[in-house]
């Protein structure tokens, strides 16, 4: 038996590692040398490709992490099967900002956006599995946020891919899909606990 202490220490300290290494790679060149005002602006306009990316992996991981948080469980002790469900989880999670760099440097190649899409949906996935494996597991709201986040970043990443196939740029877009999640539980009815 592993404590749910322990293990929620080591999964803040993965997320709060990921979501800072997301933004090394926004950075502008090493040749870069501006003459003037507006060709640093110009320069700095120039980073969107780049920030992009990492903007929605921040909001990925974001979301995940609340979606770890919120969700509640009166166990106090989760059993190897979960921990191992969990240390997956979080090597999925260090993984992120590989892929946000890959995706960020060659958005308009459709195999960058298949592995962006493929890690976050075997995130979510994951994720998905371990709710069904959380010992002692609180019903309610938390619950099913989590469970629409995950269907929702599923959803995303499912939509990225099919659009890669025609529009690999326009596909990182879909990841705006689990930002709807507060909105949609507001318009159903779910109520904050």
């Amino acid at each position: 038996m592993f404590s749910k202490s322990r293990l929620d220490t080591l999964s803040d300290g993965v997320f709060a590692v990921a979501m800072t290494l997301l933004v090394l790679d926004v950075r502008l060149p090493d040749d870069f040398h501006p003459r003037d005002s507006s060709e640093l602006v110009s320069g700095l306009i120039g980073l969107w490709p780049k920030f992009l990316p990492y903007l929605l992996s921040f909001g990925v991981l974001g979301l995940r992490w609340l979606s770890n948080v919120e969700l509640r469980s009166k166990g106090e002790y989760l059993d190897r099967e979960y921990a191992n469900w969990w240390l997956l989880y979080l090597f999925l999670i260090t993984c992120v900002p590989l892929s946000t760099i890959i995706v960020g440097r060659y958005p308009q190649l459709a195999p960058a956006i298949w592995l962006y899409s493929g890690h976050t949906l075997l995130i979510s996935l994951v994720g998905l599995r371990m709710v069904f494996l959380t010992p002692d597991l609180e019903k309610g709201d938390h619950l099913r946020r989590r469970q629409m986040s995950a269907f929702l970043l599923i959803g995303a990443a499912l939509l990225a891919i099919a659009v890669s196939f025609v529009d690999p740029p326009l596909a990182l877009w879909a990841f705006m899909l689990p930002l709807a999640v507060p909105p949609l539980m507001r318009r159903t009815g779910a109520v904050a606990d």
